[in-house]
């Protein structure tokens, strides 16, 4: 297993950020990391993102959104051809940050057989994909 985990406090109450977080429709007005996302934000229900690292191809995913609670959590899995090759559950955590902040964990672990295999690089692009969705997401929040 791998795993990314990344942070950003953002001025915003969990329920603004979860507003902009899940309007999938603006993603292509502000998320560099995330450039396309579609489908209903509800436990159960499929999704289909396309995700941009810096630095590499764009690759598609149709992950299930595993939980879909408003202004606390939003996670989905999502496979890379056959579950249990490459497997990742992604993860958006919101928590109170004091006033009128929230504390945003945007984490991934990975796991399948071919985890190992892939090199770092691709792991670190990740990463910073993550981050500049995150220091995005609070731009767009806090001028809103």
């Amino acid at each position: 297993m791998k795993s990314i985990e990344t942070e950003i406090t953002i001025r915003g109450t969990p329920e603004q950020v979860w507003s902009v977080l899940t309007d999938f429709r603006k993603y292509p007005d502000w998320n560099p990391f995330i450039r396309e996302a579609s489908g209903e934000v509800k436990t159960g229900a499929r999704l289909k993102v396309r995700i941009h690292p810096p630095g590499a191809r764009p690759m598609t995913f149709r992950p299930t959104v595993r939980e879909a609670s408003p202004g606390r959590e939003l996670r989905w899995l999502g496979h890379l051809g056959l579950p249990g090759l490459f497997d990742g559950e992604h993860v958006f955590h919101l928590e109170p940050a004091g006033a009128g902040q929230t504390r945003l964990r945007q984490n991934e672990e990975f796991r399948g057989m071919l985890v190992h295999l892939l090199p770092n690089s691709m792991f670190e692009r990740t990463r910073r994909g993550f981050e500049d969705m995150n220091r995005a997401l609070r731009a767009t929040v806090e001028k809103a």
